[in-house]
């Protein structure tokens, strides 16, 4: 089982209740005029759709290997972690533009609904972010819906904050202004995880994968003369892969010398998705001057 789909129960109940609130903030937002609402309530659409994206890619990386796709569908989870970051990134382009429109010419906005709806907002952005919290440290695809939800409930906050301040002072520019920092307040953390799918689909190495220490710690196996063409790379969060070829001196400890090299990748790197390839030394020292 992947690490999502080991938290597919908190990701049910935070779709229910993300989609669910969703719609009182588009009518709350609608019927107020405010633009922080309607920012709110676009990042919760978001957030829903990341949601059903991050189970349909657990659903998917649940099915078995076939031929065809040998490694299964685990790889669905991080295009949907990259498909979320993409979608957010472009809600996050209309909101700005929208607060800019607001900002030239400043709608009415009701501030007592706009307020009641926010504080229920933030109460559920709460809820959901416990349920996703374990979750997010385990998977990239959990984690992309934790950061849409962190983000919600700060734009919650700042809904609170922007209602507060139209009901006593009638001031209706903080509400573009709330707005687009809501906006932009995703951002960095969107850049992230686009970042961290992106890395994974290249085939990068694993953020706490240092090579240079696997290649030592192969290096210092009894009769490890060479490590070459080393690799690590992810299949999906929480699911690393490991290949390479290691040079020996005795080809008739090659069994030993293999056992020994899985048990420092399990023991030292958590690796047990393994491909080593042994090699010995005099066949590679001989068939060096062809390879020039």
């Amino acid at each position: 089982m992947t690490a999502g789909g080991r938290h597919k129960r908190s990701l049910y109940l935070a779709l229910a209740l993300t989609f669910s609130f969703m719609i009182v903030e588009v009518v709350g937002g609608l019927w107020t005029g405010s633009l922080a609402l309607v920012a709110d309530a676009a990042h919760m659409l978001t957030d829903a759709g990341g949601l059903v994206l991050a189970l349909v890619a657990i659903r998917f990386a649940e099915r078995p290997a076939t031929p065809r796709n040998s490694y299964g569908y685990v790889r669905m989870e991080v295009l949907a972690a990259l498909a979320n970051a993409v979608v957010l990134l472009v809600v996050t382009v209309f909101i700005l533009y929208e607060a800019w429109q607001r900002l030239v010419a400043p709608p009415e906005i009701i501030g007592g609904p706009m307020l009641a709806v926010a504080i229920a907002g933030l109460a559920v952005n709460l809820i959901s972010m416990r349920l996703l919290s374990a979750g997010s440290n385990e998977s990239l695809n959990v984690k992309g819906a934790y950061f849409e939800v962190l983000a919600d409930m700060l734009g919650s906050l700042g809904v609170i904050l922007a209602a507060v301040i139209v009901m006593l002072t009638g001031w209706t520019l903080v509400d573009p202004i709330v707005g687009a920092g809501i906006g932009l307040f995703i951002v960095p953390r969107t850049w992230i995880l686009l970042k961290g799918a992106v890395h994974i689909l290249m085939e990068g190495t694993p953020p706490d994968i240092d090579l240079a220490r696997i290649e030592a710690a192969l290096i210092a196996i009894e009769g490890v003369e060479a490590v070459h063409d080393l690799h690590v790379w992810t299949l999906t969060s929480g699911m690393d892969a490991m290949s390479g070829h290691v040079v020996i001196s005795d080809m008739a400890r090659a069994r030993d010398t293999l056992a020994a090299a899985q048990a420092a990748m399990q023991a030292g790197f958590g690796l047990s998705h393994l491909t080593i390839q042994i090699e010995d030394a005099a066949l590679r020292a001989a068939e060096a001057p062809q390879r020039l």
